[in-house]
């Protein structure tokens, strides 16, 4: 059986390739499950996914700790299950499984990927992940994966800007904000925390900062989303976000995986320097997937020499292979 893992940049079309993957194995008479690291994107595959494979003849299921269409085997053979942690607990089984994808593999561990594995009779596995992981590490962490690299993104997406500010210059960037939001795009502000704000540090949460940026971003519509809303309320916050029916999206990195809203141009990042530099690429990866050009703010104290350094290197690279050796070596 196949054991490969497949690295491509934030937006560079691995999506597509674990389609085209997961269709080859349905059309050999095998089932086949993707597994994401949160509902939130697993959610989203699901509602993708059917849109492009339900014309074709073949179900598309969803399996996560909140929602189960079914746990019972599936016997069908056209199926195709997108799920979370929840697709190798004990009492899910999928009978048939040719393929299995792991996307996001950074955020499973190990024995995790064997567990899922097992279910089947020794399916093909595809691992994916958009934290390129610099080539001397690559052995080290899958020595058992062949490798495939993506270094190339789609023709016609719009240029990403990055762009490092001190909180003085606040005003002129909420303009800027407001400015963009008026000509119809939408923007995503990023937070540290989503409680426990520490004033004295300088350190934002986005519960306590919601209420102050709804009345900045007026008349725009200002909605907040974080891991302690139930999985519900998540999916309807993305869902007005992805219609356009919220302008700005105040977020912790919740979001830092997989959504998808082309129309988002916009992202402020709070205290930039709270993050990593691979959190920070995946976050800014949220932008840009669409035909205008983006923007990204970096919003810091710029009192850390070594952090004003990590930030550097996102303002002069979108490559995450080049983010990822520059962080190897910072580190």
């Amino acid at each position: 059986p196949m054991r490969r893992l497949l690295q491509g940049d934030v937006g560079s079309g691995k999506t597509v390739v674990a389609v085209h993957a997961m269709l080859t194995a349905i059309a050999s008479g095998h089932q086949a499950a993707l597994m994401a690291p949160t509902e939130i994107l697993a959610e989203q595959h699901h509602r993708i996914f059917t849109q492009w494979l339900e014309p074709l003849g073949i179900r598309v299921r969803l399996h996560t700790g909140a929602r189960k269409d079914t746990a019972e085997p599936l016997f069908e053979k056209r199926t195709l299950v997108i799920g979370t942690h929840a697709l190798f607990q004990t009492g899910f089984n999928l009978e048939r499984v040719g393929l299995i994808v792991i996307d996001e593999q950074h955020k499973f561990g190990v024995t995790q990927r064997d567990r899922l594995v097992k279910k089947g009779h020794y399916p093909h596995l595809l691992v994916m992940t958009a934290t390129p992981i610099p080539r001397t590490l690559g052995l080290t962490l899958y020595g058992d994966l062949d490798s495939s690299v993506i270094d190339e993104m789609p023709a016609g997406r719009g240029e990403v800007r990055t762009h490092i500010r001190t909180p003085d210059r606040w005003p002129k960037i909420l303009n800027f904000l407001k400015t963009e939001l008026s000509v119809g795009r939408q923007a995503f502000v990023i937070f540290p925390r989503v409680d426990n704000e520490d004033t004295a540090a300088g350190i934002k949460a986005v519960n306590a900062e919601a209420q102050k940026l709804s009345k900045s971003f007026a008349p725009h519509t200002v909605a907040v989303l974080h891991g302690r809303l139930k999985p519900e309320e998540k999916e309807a916050v993305i869902t007005a976000f992805r219609k356009n029916q919220t302008q700005v999206l105040l977020a912790t990195t919740v979001v830092e995986v997989g959504v998808d809203v082309p129309n988002a141009t916009l992202m402020l990042i709070e205290n930039a320097e709270q993050f990593g530099l691979a959190q920070l690429h995946q976050l800014r990866g949220r932008i840009g997937r669409g035909t205008h050009d983006s923007h990204c703010i970096l919003l810091t104290s710029g009192k850390s020499a070594e952090a004003n350094e990590r930030l550097a290197v996102l303002s002069e690279t979108i490559d995450g292979f080049k983010i990822a050796e520059a962080d190897l070596q910072l580190r």
